[in-house]
């Protein structure tokens, strides 16, 4: 299947937020609350000349796509970029073909696509302070045939999606990440 026809499968950005079961609250949180500086709103400016649009890999149990879905979002508003978003579980075909690492279905993911449908960028699954943020993390966990890893790692994995979803320096990453891409 196309790129093209991936786009037209997919969701826009409120079929997707009325839909979701798990992380609505926090996902609206950072949409409502994420803002750009001039100099963000010149790089929007710029890739709206572009006539991208984009299809979303998500899934609305992720904490990753609980801060990246809404900031990235908005940048598309500002860069007047229609996204449509996908399931992951369900267009596993697309996912395939960006796995992360070539391993991994981490999500979400950013295919941005010009007027033919020709992938331009791709974006995700966090920036690398993010990523950073959960090696470090990782780091600080037992063993996993400890006893209590199960519990430390759910409690991790909560604190984790709380900082993300409620810190607007950790949104500042993706934003700054998002626009490096962009710019390349």
């Amino acid at each position: 299947m196309t790129l093209e026809l991936w786009y037209e499968k997919g969701m826009t950005f409120e079929q997707y937020r009325m839909n979701m079961q798990v992380n609505q609250q926090e996902l609206t949180r950072v949409y409502e609350q994420v803002v750009f500086s001039e100099e963000d709103q010149n790089t929007w400016n710029d890739a709206a000349e572009r006539n991208w649009r984009g299809i979303v890999l998500t899934a609305d149990w992720c904490g990753d796509a609980a801060l990246c879905v809404p900031v990235l979002q908005r940048i598309a508003e500002a860069s007047k970029i229609e996204l449509r978003f996908l399931i992951r579980d369900e267009n596993l075909e697309l996912m395939d073909q960006y796995l992360t690492n070539g391993t991994s279905r981490s999500i979400p993911i950013f295919i941005f696509i010009d007027q033919d449908g020709n992938e331009k960028k791709v974006w995700g699954p966090r920036s690398s302070e993010v990523q950073e943020m959960v090696t470090a993390l990782r780091a600080e966990l037992p063993a996993a045939d400890s006893p209590d890893f199960q519990e430390k790692q759910k409690n991790m994995y909560r604190q984790f999606k709380e900082r993300i979803t409620s810190d607007p320096s950790v949104w500042r990453t993706v934003i700054e990440s998002v626009k490096a891409k962009v710019q390349e």
